[in-house]
């Protein structure tokens, strides 16, 4: 079928987006099929080696409906700048580039050329699909682990002490016209925010919250769960900064104590009740300064219904 007499609500349906080889729960693949649902056809992805582009099928097949560019693991954010160049060279600027990487191409590796492609504000949506490990590696930690998580290169008796750290600050310091937080468990926000980026020119950074079983100890089953439970907890929240100074809350969450987030996990079960009482006073310190930064702009909060 001719992809230009489908349209944006269609072209994923038909294009079958099945045969992919991720783990059952993953929430990377959730994302890519509701972000591309609000993209449209006219989009071409560049990904790094990790788990989007090992499960993208088994060669020489691809569960992508658009172009998908492989790049090294350091390299997503040059190679969408060279692919964004290419189609404004050939007058394609209505094509939509997305760089869509996890937290170790984005936070680690990447994250001197992702500074580079930010700083030159190319016209780029960047997304990081965020499960806070080296997970298609084998599990291993990463600047976006959180304190007190367990993995392969943190075993038990040496848990990671070092909290995570906030890309979404240091993108904002860029002064980018867009950085924004969204969850698979909220999707009218995710799609919402996905549509905005969509809207706006230069460079756009996303990070979206993908639970990720085998990593996480987690039920496959319970993956949208846990997406609510690091919502709802403050864990995760959902919030927008524009133009890297005025920041919104786009959710308002009920309080959930993290304990009830953090113990649906394998990877957190080596915690004492005093490190979670900890990470409670840390997560509730970092909600406010952020709550703090919402009123401080006087933006009026947008409420989104739970999925």
């Amino acid at each position: 079928m001719d992809r230009e007499l489908l349209n944006d609500n269609d072209f994923l349906r038909d294009s079958g987006f099945c045969g992919h080889t991720a783990c059952p729960g993953c929430g990377e693949k959730i994302l890519l099929r509701h972000v591309l649902d609000v993209l449209g056809p006219e989009t071409v992805i560049a990904a790094p080696a990790g788990c989007a582009a090992v499960t993208d099928g088994i060669f020489p097949h691809t569960v992508s409906p658009v172009p998908f560019l492989h790049t090294a693991f350091g390299a997503v954010a040059s190679g969408a700048a060279g692919v964004r160049a290419g189609l404004d060279m050939s007058g394609r600027e209505n094509v939509t580039v997305l760089a869509w990487a996890g937290d170790g191409a984005t936070f680690d590796i990447g994250l001197g050329p992702l500074s580079a492609i930010a700083e030159r504000n190319e016209n780029i949506i960047y997304v990081c699909y965020d499960n806070e490990a080296y997970m298609n590696t084998g599990v291993q930690r990463s600047s976006a682990t959180p304190s007190g998580s367990w993995t392969t290169t943190t075993p038990s008796g040496r848990l990671k002490s070092e909290p995570k750290k906030n890309i979404d600050l240091i993108m904002a310091s860029h002064k980018i016209p867009y950085v924004a937080t969204a969850s698979p468990a909220f999707l009218d926000d995710l799609k919402m925010k996905v549509a905005k980026a969509k809207r706006l020119t230069g460079f756009r950074f996303l990070r979206l919250f993908s639970p990720c079983p085998p990593g996480w100890k987690s039920d496959p089953a319970d993956s949208i769960t846990l997406a609510r439970l690091a919502v709802e907890s403050n864990i995760f929240p959902l919030f927008e900064i524009e133009d890297g100074e005025r920041w919104s809350l786009s959710y308002e969450s009920s309080g959930v104590p993290v304990a009830r987030y953090l113990k649906t996990q394998g990877r957190f079960r080596y915690l004492s009740d005093d490190d979670m009482a900890r990470i409670q006073r840390e997560t509730d310190r970092d909600y406010n300064r952020l709550k703090s930064l919402h009123q401080y702009n006087g933006y009026q909060k947008i409420v989104v219904e739970e999925q």
